[in-house]
């Protein structure tokens, strides 16, 4: 308050509103709005004002709160929309009965409301199996698509056996949709069924596959 009297009295003596308001570090429009206010209001639009509202346009009225209050002491397990309901039936018509989410809000304001610790449920994979023996467990895998020398695609698929790491199948696919890959996977299965569990099986290569392994850009995990 005593910056701005400084400033309001030099100010009347003459000096320049451009001059003063850089010396005192605030902007012109800073400056000439505290000189409105001190010929508004005088010594009185000096000092500092409040920058509380007068009003909360959500504020509840007191005896609307209270009432909230007492309803959660009295039942402490009613929730909000309970509370509400009881509420309805109680106040005057002419009040207006808050919200469900206001009524909670001012019971977690006092304290009423108990927070609920919610398990999280995570979910846990299946863990896998160890294949022992040759030909237990099996791993497929398509190895992406490429290109062939005379414009073809290729789509590689492989069974490696998980227990002797060994190719069992590499099937070069025309098409990855259209061709399923159960026919491949069936003659595979039916080779070591005749074989026996622990032989270990050789798959002998269509033509497109025969492409595959001819082209130099076919790179696969185990088939050289």
């Amino acid at each position: 308050m005593d910056e701005r009297m400084r400033f309001v009295i030099r100010l009347k003596d003459g000096e320049a509103m451009a001059s003063l308001c850089r010396e005192f570090g605030i902007s012109r429009k800073t400056g000439y709005k505290i000189f409105e206010r001190y010929q508004q209001c005088g010594l009185e639009g000096l000092s500092d004002r409040v920058r509380r509202p007068f009003r909360y346009a959500n504020q509840l009225p007191a005896p609307v709160e209270a009432a909230i209050v007492n309803a959660k002491r009295e039942k402490p397990h009613w929730g909000a929309r309970k509370i509400r309901e009881r509420l309805l039936r109680c106040l005057p018509h002419a009040i207006k009965t808050p919200a469900a989410s206001t009524i909670h809000a001012v019971l977690d304001r006092h304290g009423l409301v108990t927070p609920m610790n919610r398990r999280r449920h995570r979910a846990e994979g299946t863990p896998l199996s160890d294949g022992l023996h040759p030909n237990d467990l099996w791993c497929t895998d398509y190895k992406g698509e490429f290109q062939l020398s005379d414009k073809r695609y290729c789509y590689p698929l492989t069974v490696t056996d998980y227990c002797s790491r060994y190719l069992l199948l590499c099937e070069a696919l025309e098409s990855n949709p259209k061709n399923s890959p159960f026919p491949p996977l069936s003659a595979c299965s039916t080779n070591a069924a005749c074989r026996g569990p622990s032989a270990l099986i050789t798959v002998s290569p269509s033509p497109l596959r025969m492409a595959c392994f001819s082209s130099p850009s076919f790179r696969c995990g185990g088939c050289g």
